[in-house]
C-alpha cells in the first residue's frame, strides 16, 4: 500500500488528462508523475529513505503535491509546515519532527535561512519556487533523474505524514498519519462525493493543512480528476478560476460561504459546479438555508479532524439534515460519551468518540498525549455534541469553549445561530469573558454585513427574543473582520486575548 499509487494508477488510465490546473500552468497526469519520480529519485541521492521525515514549508504550488508524493513514494514521512510559521515557529516543527529535507521557496526562505546549519538533523534545503544562492532548486535535485519509479509497497500502519495541529492550547502536536489512514479516507471521499475523471476540484484550502491535503489533493488524484489550485482564497480569482476551468466541486469553510452571500454573487457564476462541501467549522443553519435558496443546491457538511485524516462523517447528498454533519462515514463508528467514558443515549450531550481506520497513529513523539487522546481505539476528540434518533449527529461546541456563567453552561455555537439569524449580521463569534460576579458571561464580536447597520442595543433586544436571559451577550464589540486561521476558522481564542473595548 503506498498513498502515491493514486497517481501511479490514474496515470495509466488517464496520462493526458489534467492532473493540475494553476493559473495558466496545465500539468497532466503524465507530466505530473515523470516530476515525482525525478524528484523520488532525487531524494534518493540525498540519502532519503523509508522513515525519514521530509518538510514541506510551501504555499499552494504545484510543487507541493510532487514533492509531498515523491517522498510518500520511497517510504518517507512528509512534514506538512504551515507557510505562516516565524522562524522560531519552524524550528520547534522541524526540531520535533526530526526533519532531514526542507522544501521551500525563495519567498519562505527568510524565515528558515536563520536555521541553515543550526539543527543537526536537517541536512539539505530544497527550493521549490525561486533560487536562493547556495541551495539547490527543485529542477536541479530531479535533473538528469530517470522518469520511472514504482511507489514502495508499504503496510497500512506505515507512517506516511505528520501534520502539525492548530495549537489552540500550548505547543503544537504532530498528528502522524498512516498509508491506510490516508488510504481509507481518500476513497471514503471518493465515494460520497462521487468524483471521477470529469471533475475539476477547487483547491484555495492550504495543502499543509489536512482538509487540502488528504480530502482534496489526495483524494482528487485518486478520483483521476483536475485540480483547479489556487494559491489562497481570493473571491474574485476564484469566481474568475471557476467559469473559466469548468469547476464541478465547491469545497471550503463556512465562512467563506459566509463571505460569498455577503457579495451578493449572481448564481449564473457558478453554473458549472454540481457539488458544494463544508467542514472544519460548524456552518450556520441560516447560511446554509440561504444558500440553497440563491443558488439552488445545499450546501452538504462534513466533520472530521487532523487525527481522523480527516473525513470522520457526511451529511449526505440523498439525505441531507441542515444543522447536522450527518453519519459516520463507511468503516467509521461514532460514539457519544459521558465524562466516564460510557455512551450516553440519544439526544444526550457529551464527547464525541471516533473509531476506524481513518484514526491516526497517534502524537509524534508525545506518547502520554497519545494516551489520552486514543483509548481502546477510541480517539476522544473534545468536541460535545449528540446524536439524534435518526442517527445523525450534531455538533454543539469545542468543550474548552464552553462558558460557565454563574454555574450555567452556555455553548458559544448556540449564541452565534442566533445572532447569524440576524439580517446585518455578515460574521460572527462567542467566547467567555472574564466577570468577578460570575466567573464568565457571554460576549460577542460581530462584523456587520456591508451596507448594514447595527447597534449593541439592537443586538441585545434580538437575542433576548430569541434566548434565555442568561444567555444573552453582555457584551457587544463590532470589528471589521474576525481574525481566521489559513483554512478560514474563526481563532477563537485570539479574541478571547483581545483587550475589552466598548
Amino acid at each position: 500500500m503506498n498513498i502515491a499509487s493514486n497517481v501511479e494508477r490514474s496515470t495509466r488510465h488517464f496520462p493526458d488528462r489534467p492532473a493540475i490546473v494553476f493559473g495558466e500552468r496545465t500539468i497532466t497526469y503524465r507530466e505530473l508523475d515523470r516530476a515525482v519520480n525525478r524528484t523520488a529519485h532525487g531524494l534518493r541521492e540525498l540519502g532519503v529513505g523509508t522513515g525519514d521525515r521530509v518538510a514541506l514549508f510551501l504555499p499552494n504550488v504545484p510543487e507541493f503535491p510532487v514533492s509531498y508524493l515523491a517522498a510518500q513514494k520511497l517510504g518517507a514521512i512528509a512534514v506538512s509546515v504551515n507557510a505562516m510559521l516565524t522562524t522560531e515557529e519552524l524550528r520547534y516543527v522541524l526540531e520535533d519532527s526530526g526533519a532531514k529535507v526542507l522544501f521551500t521557496t525563495e519567498g519562505l526562505f527568510a524565515q528558515a535561512r536563520p536555521l541553515v546549519g543550526e539543527l543537526p538533523a536537517l541536512r539539505h534545503f530544497v527550493v521549490c519556487e525561486g533560487a536562493v544562492p547556495g541551495h539547490r532548486t527543485l529542477e536541479q535535485l530531479g535533473a538528469g533523474q530517470p522518469d520511472a519509479l514504482r511507489a514502495l509497497d508499504l503496510e497500512p500502519d506505515a507512517p506516511a505524514a505528520i501534520l502539525y495541529t492548530s495549537g489552540t492550547t500550548g505547543r503544537q502536536k504532530g498528528a502522524t498519519l498512516s498509508h491506510g489512514n490516508v488510504v481509507s479516507n481518500m476513497h471514503g471521499v471518493q465515494h460520497c462525493l462521487r468524483t471521477d475523471p470529469t471533475d475539476r476540484l477547487l483547491l484555495f484550502l492550504p495543502l499543509f493543512h489536512c482538509f487540502g491535503q488528504n480530502f482534496v489533493m489526495n483524494a482528487g488524484l485518486n478520483a483521476g480528476a483536475a485540480l483547479v489550485l489556487h494559491r489562497r482564497f481570493d473571491a474574485q480569482a476564484v469566481l474568475a478560476s471557476i467559469e473559466a476551468h469548468g469547476v464541478t466541486v465547491f469545497l471550503a469553510v463556512p465562512t467563506v460561504y459566509i463571505g460569498l452571500l455577503g457579495a451578493g454573487i449572481p448564481p449564473e457564476r457558478l453554473a458549472s459546479i454540481r457539488f458544494y462541501f463544508s467542514a472544519a467549522a460548524t456552518l450556520p443553519v441560516d447560511v446554509a438555508e440561504q444558500w440553497r435558496r440563491r443558488f439552488g443546491r445545499p450546501i452538504h457538511e462534513g466533520y472530521g479532524l487532523t487525527e481522523t485524516s480527516p473525513f470522520a462523517a457526511f451529511n449526505h447528498e440523498y439525505d441531507p439534515r441542515p444543522g447536522t454533519v450527518g453519519e459516520p462515514i463507511e468503516n467509521v463508528e461514532m460514539r457519544v460519551l459521558d465524562e466516564n467514558g460510557a455512551e450516553v443515549p440519544a439526544g444526550s450531550w457529551g464527547e464525541i468518540a471516533i473509531r476506524g481506520p481513518n484514526v491516526m497513529l497517534g502524537y509524534w513523539n508525545r506518547p502520554e498525549e497519545t494516551a489520552r487522546a486514543l483509548r481502546e481505539g477510541w480517539f476522544r476528540t473534545g468536541d460535545i455534541g449528540y446524536v439524534d434518533d435518526a442517527g445523525y449527529f450534531h455538533l454543539v461546541d469545542r468543550s474548552k469553549d464552553m462558558i460557565n456563567s454563574a454555574g450555567l453552561k452556555i455553548w458559544p455555537r448556540e449564541v452565534e445561530e442566533v445572532l447569524y439569524r440576524h439580517p446585518a449580521v455578515g460574521e460572527c463569534a462567542v467566547v467567555g469573558a472574564p466577570d468577578p460576579l460570575k466567573g464568565e458571561v457571554v460576549k460577542a464580536f460581530i462584523a456587520v454585513r456591508r451596507g448594514a447597520r447595527l447597534d449593541a442595543e439592537e443586538v441585545e433586544a434580538f437575542c433576548r427574543q430569541n434566548m434565555a436571559t442568561y444567555k444573552v451577550p453582555r457584551s457587544v464589540q463590532f470589528v471589521e473582520e474576525l481574525p481566521k486561521s489559513p483554512t478560514g476558522k474563526i481563532l477563537k481564542r485570539v479574541l478571547r486575548e483581545r483587550p475589552a473595548t466598548a
